[in-house]
């Protein structure tokens, strides 16, 4: 029997091109949607914690965005599994939606993240209508400025928002406003300061031998290194675990 399930959690086993094309399915009908991209960090979370659980359980999309997801996914019967990625889904979506009209919006970065990354995707796709990007404060909004901002999406008619808060405090934000925007809204963490050029990204041949996250790690050590430490090591244990559990069920 086929599975999906990560360490319990889903994840859709779809591929890139699939994902791209359910997600303006959902935008050309208005419709409020989720999507999150999963990687080692957010299983784990997923694991540990019951409302974030909760929260993904809720998504209406679930991404394998780490290499890890994808070559489980392929030895539990997906074996054409492509990793579908916040920052890959970002340009791609865009590049659909400067050709179809789409507006989009980006909430969430550094004012001067927020500012690069639009203008670099506006000089790589001209035709892209970008009429909300907004950079948070370093606090919770209040309920009027949240209501604000809301009012704010919603006027501007976009239809896809990307959503750059990292993980997990985008997740819960996505959740939170679910219902509230008639927008599709992804996670897509780094993929802001990947487009806007204030990080690097790592080399193609790294991302697909799945050591993109010790790159960003050597490139990032103290915002990143205690978080690989506290995750990478128990997602492998509990990875083996539950292998372990499944040949002696056999």
């Amino acid at each position: 029997m086929l599975s999906n399930q990560i360490l319990g959690m889903r994840v859709d086993p779809l591929t890139f091109e699939e994902t791209v094309g359910r997600i303006l399915s959902w935008s050309a009908e208005h419709q409020s949607r989720v999507v999150c991209a999963a990687d080692v960090h957010l299983a784990m979370r997923h694991r540990d914690e019951a409302d974030f659980r909760e929260i993904l359980t809720q998504a209406d999309l679930v991404t394998p965005d780490g290499m890890p997801l994808v070559w489980l996914l392929r030895r539990q019967g997906f074996p054409e599994q492509e990793r579908v990625c916040g920052p890959d889904l970002t340009l791609e979506l865009c590049r659909a939606a400067a050709g179809k009209g789409i507006p989009v919006g980006f909430y969430g970065g550094r004012p001067e993240v927020i500012e690069a990354l639009v203008s670099r995707l506006r000089s790589q796709f001209p035709m892209l209508m970008v009429p909300y990007a907004y950079s948070p404060p370093f606090r919770p909004l209040t309920e009027e400025e949240d209501q604000a901002e809301i009012d704010a999406i919603n006027k501007t008619g976009a239809r896809l928002l990307f959503i750059g808060l990292g993980c997990p405090k985008q997740e819960r934000w996505m959740a939170t406003h679910k219902g509230r925007l008639p927008v599709v809204m992804l996670g897509v963490g780094a993929a802001f300061d990947f487009h806007a050029g204030t990080i690097k990204r790592a080399p193609r041949w790294i991302q697909r031998i799945g050591l993109e996250w010790l790159y960003r790690v050597g490139a990032e050590p103290k915002r990143l290194a205690k978080r690989a430490l506290q995750y990478y090591p128990r997602f492998m244990w509990h990875v083996m675990i539950e292998r372990g559990r499944r040949v002696g069920n056999r």
